[in-house]
């Protein structure tokens, strides 16, 4: 594509050099830098790109966008006022547009963004709509199955995805969201059919500082990509039980559907929740109908509303809802059940918020008397505030605790642990050293560092009938310790220890 094509839709610039060279490859990395490639150099967190722009000359680029002239002989440099901005409308544009052929659907909030995904991809399916979907994950269209990069990839990344599923012959694509993605400009040049808000809850907040401003980022969504959608009637779905879904509303200037349990446009009535999946009415302004699932918690209940919404504002029928909400699969690392001969119930989530374990951990107590073992940890360069939150919450409906590492990172896994201990405390939980003491024990727990020994030590404590709960993990197969990430899989690791309790 010709440079002058290319950046015609950038408003503001300053043009440095001929702008009538061929661009065949646009990039934020030096790596891939080389002749007809333009680079684009990012300010992040932690690595400018500015810092690499000598790098990509001598790699024989001769292209750039900058904040700041960089000064070389026989170049092209286009200098604007925000890289990442340009790159969202360079990547959008370089990939002719592929939202805009594309009924795109976006999902943002904290938790339940994943699970609502893959509901509302199996609604579309059995509606027959060729259907695509970018999730934590996975990203997937057609028989192609790509391994997840970000929750919501970055521009280039994502907008090459959507390319390919135009190309293909997809029609639908449903996408999650988030925070980062949304502030750092990831989706900005896209035109999204329907906006869907889950909830909020403190997270990343090592990223976002305050919880205001952590909505402010998830309010982009709807407040201003919607807002710019040039799709006929883009509609906002948001969960009228959240206290921040009630303040958006008030802020979103579209049509809306609003969902809950008893409450909204869409809701959920005569529930029945059990360790065997989730019966409920789900009524709409049009109907009423019965849907089964094989998820496990009232929680759930809020992301099969999400899902059923946004088929209803799609126009989609009951009858592929029901259809859609009853098959859709075992959703990896979420809530995701490890079937075995022993009579022990364990599961596997992603639950690393501490609304999100109190979530799970509280469906669990609601649902059996007998003893549940809960193994977690928390992530090292992350928000340390939660640690003792989630100590806490895990303790108060746990029998049995096991405090390990969950991706330490370049944090002392130790102190990790010991952060979390403080919140375990507070529930007057007593510490054991050996697991051989502990047999028809409560209100104890174990500090395992190894996350290995403590899903086998965790697993071996229980008897028939009892709950082991993994979460903090989910659908990760690595475990990240200083700067060296090697594999580890939760369900592999609670498979093996239960081969081998007997």
């Amino acid at each position: 594509m010709i440079l002058k094509k290319l950046i015609d839709g950038l408003d503001e610039k300053e043009l440095y050099g001929n702008v009538d060279t061929d661009i065949s490859v646009i990039t934020v990395h030096s790596k891939d830098a080389g002749e007809g490639t333009l680079f684009i150099a990012i300010p992040g967190t932690n690595i400018d790109g500015h810092d690499f722009l000598e790098d990509a000359f001598n790699k024989g680029t001769r292209a750039f966008i900058t904040e700041s002239p960089f000064d070389k002989p026989e170049i092209t440099n286009i200098v604007v006022p925000d890289c990442r901005s340009a790159l969202t409308k360079l990547a959008s544009t370089f990939y002719d547009h592929p939202s805009k052929d594309l009924t795109l659907i976006g999902i943002t909030g904290t938790n339940g963004k994943t699970t609502t995904a893959f509901l509302i991809e199996a609604i579309l399916r059995e509606a027959k709509l060729p259907t695509g979907l970018l999730s934590t994950i996975k990203y997937c269209f057609g028989t192609q199955i790509l391994t997840a990069s970000h929750t919501t990839p970055g521009p280039l990344e994502l907008q090459k995805i959507l390319r390919e599923m135009v190309d293909s012959g997809i029609t639908h694509a449903v996408m999650e969201v988030s925070s980062h993605g949304l502030k750092q400009k990831r989706v900005s040049d896209n035109h999204f059919d329907t906006a869907i808000f889950t909830n909020l809850t403190p997270e990343h907040l090592d990223y976002h500082k305050t919880m205001g401003d952590y909505l402010k980022a998830k309010e982009i969504l709807f407040t201003e990509l919607l807002s710019r959608s040039i799709k006929k009637n883009p509609t906002a779905i948001i969960n009228i039980d959240d206290p921040s879904g009630q303040l958006l509303i008030g802020k979103i200037r579209r049509d809306t559907i609003t969902f809950g349990i008893n409450s909204g446009n869409i809701r959920g009535e005569n529930i029945e929740v059990s360790l065997n999946g989730i019966k409920a009415d789900i009524v709409t302004p049009n109907k009423r109908f019965s849907v089964e699932s094989k998820l496990i918690g009232r929680f759930n209940i809020y992301n099969i509303l999400a899902a059923a919404a946004a088929a209803v504002s799609l126009g989609i029928s009951s009858e592929a809802i029901k259809a859609g909400i009853k098959k859709s699969e075992d959703i990896p690392g979420r809530m995701e059940k490890i079937t075995n001969n022993k009579g022990i119930k364990v599961f596997i989530d992603y639950a690393h918020t501490g609304d999100a374990l109190k979530n799970v951990l509280k469906t669990i107590r609601e649902l059996t008397d007998q003893k549940i073992i809960t193994i977690f940890g928390c992530g090292g360069d992350r928000d340390r505030e939660k640690r003792h939150v989630m100590g806490k919450i895990a303790a108060h409906y746990s029998t049995l605790l096991f405090i390990t590492s969950d991706n330490p990172r370049t944090e002392d896994p130790e102190k990790i642990i010991e952060e979390i201990e403080r919140g375990v405390l507070d529930e007057n939980f007593i510490k054991e050293e050996s697991i051989l003491s502990a047999h028809n024990k409560q209100n104890i727990y174990f500090a395992v560092q190894d996350r290995r020994t403590a899903i086998k030590n965790g697993i071996s404590l229980a008897k028939p009938g009892d709950v082991v709960l993994i979460a903090g993990k989910g659908h990760e197969t690595y475990q990240i310790t200083g700067n060296e990430k090697s594999h580890f899989d939760d369900k592999e690791e609670a498979m093996h220890a239960l081969k081998m309790c007997g």
